[in-house]
């Protein structure tokens, strides 16, 4: 009998973000401070690769299916292809995704395709590159592009971009990128501004409502969306494919109309901390049990446990002064 991991509200956990570093070659202020997040240049404590496969192995012995790849940055880990080799011959485990900021991504992609990557997200907030530098605190446009070709060109595919909406900064960039998903072939989602970390929390005043941005790209284009059915990659997105067309575009409304109801994530941070809600502190350690030698039965009982304590919704709007607890950086997007 397959087994499978279910919370106390009836949602079964088949997805799981797995963070193998929380550090970042940008500085996205939503995400994380100027001066990064450990700015005394320690950064102790990660997970080793054998110790976030042997975590995925229990997830995926539970029922996970999916497994996402994020950061940080995952790209500034060495070796990120070789783990990828090591965790992707896991019976039950269907698809490994890559969350990427895609500055090394022209560098890296082939051998992820081949170590059995089989998509890709790429955060992008702007393409402008003046205003992408600004954004991101000296990221490099150009490189980025370049390694959303390559990933196109490898077939790590449907890439994804995700762009963070933020009125004042970039709202009106939302129907330049609508054209580059139509032009390329790439998938755009747009998320809403969310509270998370000091950052987060203090950027509220440039939150830009799901309904708004689909208003825009529906006069945009003139034409119908219609909304996406049957597709299984779309985690909290709603998405839409634009009648005519093969693109699809979508939004991730977080704080304007949560999705909770439907939520079948956890993330596991890059030091072993399963964080169950995004908006929520509710967490369970890990790395703790595993460094004092837990059995692998013991590691499963622990998840499911873990599991139970996953709440039934997170609470932005009600709670928005109440939640900086950890910078979005820490918790793997």
């Amino acid at each position: 009998m397959q087994k499978s991991l279910i919370d106390p509200f009836g949602r079964k956990i088949e997805y799981v973000r797995v963070s193998v570093t929380d550090k970042c070659n940008y500085r996205c202020d939503y995400c994380m401070p100027e001066q990064g997040v450990h700015p005394e240049g320690r950064h102790t404590e990660y997970l080793s690769y054998d110790e976030l496969a042997r975590i995925i192995k229990a997830f995926v012995n539970l029922g996970v299916a999916k497994i996402r790849l994020t950061g940080g940055e995952p790209l500034v880990r060495k070796n990120l292809d070789s783990f990828v080799e090591k965790i992707q011959p896991f019976e039950g485990l269907e698809d490994i995704s890559l969350s990427t900021n895609a500055h090394h991504l022209a560098r890296e992609a082939l051998a992820l395709k081949k170590a059995g990557v089989s998509r890709v997200n790429v955060s992008i907030d702007s393409l402008k590159p003046k205003r992408f530098n600004l954004i991101t605190r000296g990221g490099d446009l150009t490189k980025v592009l370049a390694g959303v070709d390559k990933a196109l060109e490898v077939g790590l595919t449907p890439v994804k971009f995700n762009m963070v909406v933020m009125k004042g900064t970039n709202d009106d960039e939302i129907e330049a990128m609508v054209d580059y998903g139509l032009a390329k072939g790439v998938e755009v989602r747009f998320i809403e501004t969310m509270p998370i970390g000091a950052a987060g929390v203090s950027m509220m005043d440039q939150h830009y409502s799901a309904a708004k941005i689909l208003k825009r790209i529906k006069q945009h284009v003139g034409t119908d969306l219609i909304p996406s059915t049957g597709k299984t990659h779309d985690g909290p997105s709603k998405n839409f494919t634009i009648a005519g067309t093969n693109t699809r575009i979508g939004v991730i409304s977080a704080v304007s109309q949560h999705f909770c109801e439907s939520c079948n994530r956890v993330r596991l941070t890059a030091k072993g901390v399963l964080a169950l809600c995004l908006g929520q502190e509710d967490s369970v350690d890990l790395r703790t049990p595993l460094r004092a030698g837990i059995s692998d039965e013991a590691l499963e009982t622990l998840i499911k446990k873990a599991i139970l304590k996953k709440p039934e919704r997170h609470f932005f709007t009600e709670n928005v002064h109440n939640i900086e607890f950890r910078q979005m950086v820490e918790l793997g997007g």
